[in-house]
């Protein structure tokens, strides 16, 4: 190995180890969240926290102090309910303050159960109503184009909204208008409300549909953050003005970092014990550096 090679791979390790670290505590702030209403949609943010770390911590440009500033790239929340991770994003970004976690569903609080643009700073969208984010975000990804933009549009959306015609239709018309600076992001967890997702509605082989619509499509392990950056990277330089969109497959496990919870049978969505939060935090991190030291 060279030098250049040996620096490259530190860099790479320290950038793996840092956004990493970003997912963890995206992770703590989730559960943190929970507790003050003592159920939700845990096990969703916690499953979906490295792709959340990936975005805000390695790839969106935006200025944490000016959430509305006009060169951002924008990232649409298509799953409402996932507002709980989306939350503990944007404080770890430095978007909302932490300390404003503890409101989090509580009245007159700037951060709602379900993600709404108008109470919260850095919503674009508000989501919940499965199967509009992604013609959202083609709108908004062909009017940044008029505008001669650069910024790019994320969108995350879920295995189960992946039941919606009007997210293929969007897929569609991402590919017709060719839009180069659009990427998804699709959790796919295997779960959603009304049980497996390939029990409710089977969407496989979903790597192929989404070539034959005409998306530069990678499926990768989205509780690996090696792989998820390198995903990230891949779709950044193909990334263009006009050209074609992106999707990143996530295959990841609901709960995950918390084992209590990972063998949840029921983990849509959650209720949890007051007893038992503590214990999360606590296997939460027994994992995190177990990983960290090895």
């Amino acid at each position: 190995m060279t030098a250049t090679q040996e620096t490259m791979a530190t860099t790479t390790t320290d950038r793996v180890d840092s956004v990493s670290a970003a997912a963890y505590r995206i992770r703590h702030h989730a559960l943190n969240m929970g507790e003050v209403q003592g159920q939700g949609y845990v096990g969703q943010a916690l499953g979906a926290a490295d792709m959340l770390a990936a975005v805000y911590s390695d790839q969106l440009r935006f200025r944490a102090e000016d959430p509305e500033w006009d060169g951002r790239d924008r990232f649409l929340l298509s799953t409402g309910h996932y507002a709980i991770g989306h939350y503990a994003a944007l404080a770890e970004a430095g978007i909302v303050p932490v300390e404003e976690l503890e409101t989090y569903g509580s009245d007159d609080s700037r951060l709602p159960m379900s993600g709404m643009s108008t109470y919260t700073p850095g919503m674009e969208i508000s989501g919940g109503s499965l199967g509009h984010g992604l013609t959202i975000a083609v709108g908004m990804a062909l009017g940044l184009r008029y505008q001669e933009s650069t910024a790019r549009v994320y969108n995350f959306l879920s295995d189960g909204e992946l039941d919606e015609g009007s997210t293929w239709e969007a897929a569609m018309g991402a590919h017709h208008h060719q839009l180069g600076n659009l990427t998804a992001m699709v959790d796919i967890n295997a779960l959603q409300a009304d049980g497996k997702t390939d029990s409710v509605l089977r969407t496989e082989p979903v790597t192929e549909k989404w070539e034959s619509f005409g998306w530069y499509t990678q499926r990768v392990d989205g509780n690996n953050m090696a792989e998820l950056l390198q995903a990230f990277d891949n779709a950044a330089a193909q990334a263009s003005t006009v050209g074609r969109p992106s999707v990143i497959l996530c295959d990841t496990k609901v709960g995950r970092g918390v084992p209590l919870l990972e063998q949840r049978e029921k983990a849509h969505f959650m209720r949890i014990e007051e007893h038992e939060w503590q214990l999360c935090r606590e296997q939460l991190t027994a994992g995190y550096e177990g990983t960290a030291s090895a």
